[in-house]
């Protein structure tokens, strides 16, 4: 007798297809049996072990969040309802061009300093592996050989591999250094990576040349995998930044995945209708383009990442004495404040959109939820006097939320004929931004019951079907025969985010049960002490 029967689902299938009424069958982590209309049909109904009686809720494949900065969190904390709760049963990590394989002891070290902010400290981890490999071996490991709360993917994060073989000097690779990056890259996808992530804002990531990414994502081509860039600007050179990130995957023929796809600051209000069409005219063309967004309008990175490049040259230690260097730190302000630095997307800061959302030292406790100028106000002093002394005070630990969004923006995006969700949810932090719990049942709820931004089987497919296209998985993201059961069951007239700026670690609502390999991480709401999430390795070509 198989495992479990779904009674009378709601089956939304993550193609984009109608909904339709169905008992759906699990047996050893796969669905076996869909029986459609089986109730009105008056057929035999399929029997099982156990019955879920599913009247009013729809079933739809799990979630895959395809920006998830999750890389610690998932060997730090079993339950992981962050995301579990989401019905998220697949992250990808290794975003932004920063994660913690391959490496070596040096390179690991300027690593866990340079993403503290997106991760912690990381001194509660057993850093017990060195390629990409061997941390998908680890996250199959999980807890005492049990596992992880979901499923994990990983892309081979490009800065963290140029500062094994180059530094974190701002210099371009030698023909030695780059054949050795091209080999790590090959290791890292033969090893299981679905592709190559990079962050062109973050050092040492950002010095990389067109000519160096162009021969990486010639690598990732020939592995079939993508590109998943957080490109060079999304300021005041966001155009051209989407616009050269395209003209490169043309060039090496690679599959290209933009990254938290957003048109933000006031230079670009109401400018997403020009970013869609330069990518419908690249797809027309016949470019293999994909995007990501979260449902908000905050951006959310680490106060070290507004910094110009020139002052981050050299890793966390070379910023830390540049930073308690006075006239250093005066040439530092002169950019963020008058010229706009490339860490701040080349505008000018405004320190009232920039609101610390995490520090690493309790002492500095008090700074969180507060905006940089208003702490800058209650202390009597000039707000770059503030933001230096908590970043050296803190180790460059701060995290922010950047308040530099449009929300006519986001929905543009949304409605792409590309748009998949990722919520580039950073954990860490007191008050986090609230996507990290939030992103999946908020397009669920506010996007598409109350707003009508896109119909349920359009969400459903952005945050399921379409992204395991994208990651060539063959047999996750739609309600099929023979599919991995990585399903969510959720009431579509309840479903909502929980989490907000006030209280952003709060779980959501409609969203009864979750299944990862036909097991129940989330029963009844609860969270169960399943750990049945392995790492997902890609798919050969």
């Amino acid at each position: 007798m198989e495992d479990l029967v779904i009674r009378d689902a709601d089956v939304v299938d993550g193609s984009g297809a109608d909904s339709y009424r169905a008992d759906v069958v699990i047996d050893d982590g796969r669905i076996v049996s869909i029986v459609k209309e089986a109730a009105a049909a008056g057929c035999q109904r399929p029997t099982a072990v156990r019955e879920l009686d599913a009247e009013g809720l729809v079933l739809s494949p799990g979630f895959i969040d395809m920006h998830a900065h999750s890389d610690l969190a998932l060997l730090r904390d079993p339950d992981h309802s962050a995301k579990a709760a989401q019905g998220v049963t697949l992250e990808v990590l290794g975003q932004d061009g920063l994660s913690y394989a391959p490496v070596d002891a040096s390179t690991l070290d300027g690593v866990r300093r340079a993403i503290t902010g997106w991760n912690g400290p990381g001194d509660d981890v057993d850093f017990d592996w060195r390629s990409v490999g061997e941390y998908l071996d680890r996250l199959d490991r999980g807890f005492g050989g049990r596992g992880i709360a979901v499923n994990a993917a990983y892309l081979v994060p490009q800065g963290t591999v140029r500062a094994l073989v180059v530094g974190w000097e701002d210099r371009p690779a030698t023909p030695r250094e780059l054949d050795r990056m091209r080999r790590l890259v090959a290791e890292g996808l033969e090893q299981g990576a679905v592709g190559l992530s990079s962050g062109l804002t973050y050092t040492p990531g950002m010095y990389a040349g067109d000519a160096e990414l162009t021969e990486l994502c010639r690598v990732v081509a020939r592995y079939g995998g993508y590109y998943c860039p957080h490109h060079r600007s999304y300021g005041a050179g966001a155009l051209e930044a989407y616009a050269e990130m395209v003209e490169l995957t043309a060039r090496a023929g690679c599959a290209l995945h933009l990254a938290h796809a957003t048109m933000n600051f006031g230079v670009n209000e109401g400018r997403a209708p020009h970013l869609l069409a330069l990518l419908d005219e690249a797809l027309d063309a016949g470019a293999d383009i994909t995007l990501d967004t979260y449902p908000y309008t905050p951006g959310c990175t680490t106060l070290a990442a507004l910094l110009p490049s020139w002052a981050s040259e050299g890793g966390p230690r070379e910023i830390l004495r540049r930073l308690a260097d006075d006239a250093t730190a005066g040439r530092i302000r002169h950019d963020l404040e008058v010229t706009g630095a490339d860490g701040c997307h080349g505008v000018p800061v405004d320190w009232g959109t920039i609101e610390i959302s995490g520090v690493t030292d309790p002492a500095l406790s008090g700074f969180v939820g507060r905006t940089v100028r208003e702490s800058a106000a209650r202390l009597g002093e000039a707000p770059w006097t503030t933001a230096r002394r908590l970043l050296i005070d803190d180790g460059l630990g701060p995290t922010i939320l950047q308040h530099v969004g449009h929300e006519e923006n986001v929905r543009a995006i949304m409605r792409h004929r590309v748009h998949t969700g990722g919520s580039d949810g950073v954990l860490t932090g007191a008050k986090p931004h609230p996507r990290a719990y939030g992103t999946f049942p908020r397009y669920l709820g506010h996007y598409t019951r109350e707003l009508g931004i896109l119909t349920l089987e359009e969400c459903v497919a952005r945050l399921t079907g379409r992204p395991a296209a994208r990651l060539r998985l063959p047999d996750r993201g739609l309600v099929r025969e023979g599919y991995r059961a990585d399903l969510v069951l959720f009431d579509p007239r309840t479903v909502a985010a929980g989490s907000t700026y006030a209280s952003p670690r709060t779980l959501p609502t409609g969203i009864p049960h979750v299944l990862v390999d036909g097991r129940f991480v989330i029963e009844d709401g609860r969270r169960t002490d399943v750990l049945a999430g392995r790492a997902v390795r890609r798919s050969p070509v």
